[in-house]
């Protein structure tokens, strides 16, 4: 196995934040599918990082509940068991969606997502666009998250 230098494989992109910066603008900014983790860099120094996981477990922390209707992303676009993967993963890309719930009849199945696809369709076929309005949380917040409206 020849070894390959980190330096030939790293991402040069830049996508950092400041310490102070708000969790929802990180949330926002992480939403981009291109952004898998912001850097937290002060002074130019690296003092931590930030990924969609670390503001998954933040808000099941916060004190203040939340229903789940303040952040689910509707109307929910489905498809049918009866179509082809290539038609999910062409909804998918249409809708800018990465999940779409199987529904036959009106009745829920299960759902597949672009990992589950991913084994039979190329890369070019599951790139898909995010679509979706920014993280909401409901008006009488008060876990300290910036209302986004």
């Amino acid at each position: 196995m020849i070894e390959t230098p980190i330096e030939r494989v790293l991402t040069r992109t830049i996508r950092a934040i400041q310490p102070a910066t708000s969790v929802s603008e990180a949330a926002q900014r992480l939403r981009d599918p291109d952004v898998s983790v912001l850097v937290v860099l002060e002074d130019e120094t690296v003092v931590g990082i930030v990924t969609e996981s670390d503001i998954v477990a933040f808000v099941a922390e916060t004190l203040e509940p939340h229903p789940v209707e303040a952040v689910m992303s509707t109307p929910v676009t489905t498809i049918s068991p009866s179509e082809s993967v290539t038609t999910a993963a062409e909804t998918m890309r249409a809708n800018g969606v990465k999940h779409l719930p199987v529904v036959e009849g009106g009745t829920y199945c299960g759902h597949v997502s672009i990992s589950t696809l991913a084994p039979y369709l190329s890369r070019h076929r599951l790139e898909i666009d995010w679509q979706d309005d920014p993280i909401r949380i409901g008006a009488d917040d008060s876990s300290g998250i910036p209302v986004s409206e």
